[in-house]
């Protein structure tokens, strides 16, 4: 505001120059040299812990990074940014996962603390993980492409352009995840009565794939006998599988077209054509393909 009120360029640069000046102190500010002890108690606490567990430290020694391996080998990391208060105050802690990661934390407390924490909560998640490692091992995921500890949903190729959405709760793994089917109505119909019929038989007892198989009375593609491209296909109006992180996931209704398209691509071109109508946030019209 100050800038834009200046008459002439030479109070604008004077202004500018008082604006730096403010700025600049403000962010030495934030760089205010750490105490001697915070260093010799950050580097007591890691040779406590081991160097073997540790994966990263910046050369400010403000940002560790600690690696652990759960008990069925999977690798993780735990992202500490420390203040210049520690150990008084706890440093923040960045976790790959699906649930929040609260530290329990006293003055008294150190590095291995934190660590044991991290472990223990490895462990909580361990049923979650080997039910979505299941699925993305011995099914075709298409979305997310590349999921990360803390994702909970999958997007499971059924067949051509007939998908489910599952989101998996990470603290119950072995309960019935919500589930959402996309493709054509005449394809996922079907689909949802056996899912509604057959709930019952929901087994905690078995994992959350074979439910799923037994539930839908279907067997999952698998990588090693079918390609992407033989169940997902190109948007039919942009001609682009991938447009802005989304897949096609609107396909017509016609059994002998099933083209997909993207929401976003449909959206759209129904809404230039004057057949076209629209009830509530819901627009009808024709296929760009086969004008059904």
């Amino acid at each position: 505001q100050r800038l834009h009120s200046c008459p002439d360029l030479v109070s604008f640069m004077v202004e500018l120059k008082t604006v730096l000046e403010i700025a600049l102190k403000n962010t030495q500010d934030l760089h205010v040299p750490r105490p001697p002890e915070y260093y010799s108690c950050l580097v007591r606490d890691l040779e406590i812990l081991g160097w073997n567990k540790v994966a990263f430290v910046d050369t400010g020694l403000t940002t560790v990074k600690l690696k652990a391996e759960d008990s069925c080998g999977r690798q993780h990391l735990i992202t500490l940014k420390l203040n210049a208060k520690y150990p008084t105050e706890p440093p923040d802690c960045l976790v790959d996962f699906p649930v929040p990661f609260a530290v329990s934390w006293v003055p008294q407390n150190s590095l291995i603390d934190i660590y044991n924490q991290f472990l223990a909560a490895l462990e909580s998640l361990k049923e979650f993980w080997d039910a979505l490692d299941e699925i993305d091992g011995k099914t075709w995921v298409l979305e997310p492409e590349n999921p990360t500890r803390s994702a909970t949903t999958r997007r499971i190729a059924i067949g051509n352009n007939v998908s489910v959405n599952i989101e998996v709760d990470p603290r119950h793994p072995n309960m019935l995840p919500e589930c959402y089917f996309l493709g054509a109505d005449h394809a996922v119909n079907p689909l949802r009565s056996k899912l509604n019929n057959n709930m019952h038989l929901w087994d905690p007892e078995i994992s959350l794939l074979q439910n799923l198989r037994e539930l839908l009375e279907i067997d999952f593609p698998s990588r090693a006998v079918l390609e992407k491209s033989d169940f997902a296909k190109d948007c039919g109006i942009c001609y682009a599988y991938r447009l802005d992180g989304s897949v096609p996931d609107q396909v017509c209704d016609d059994p002998r077209c099933g083209q997909p398209f993207h929401q976003a691509c449909l959206y759209e071109w129904l809404q230039g054509l004057p057949t076209s109508r629209q009830s509530f946030n819901v627009i009808f019209g024709e296929c760009p393909y086969c004008n059904k």
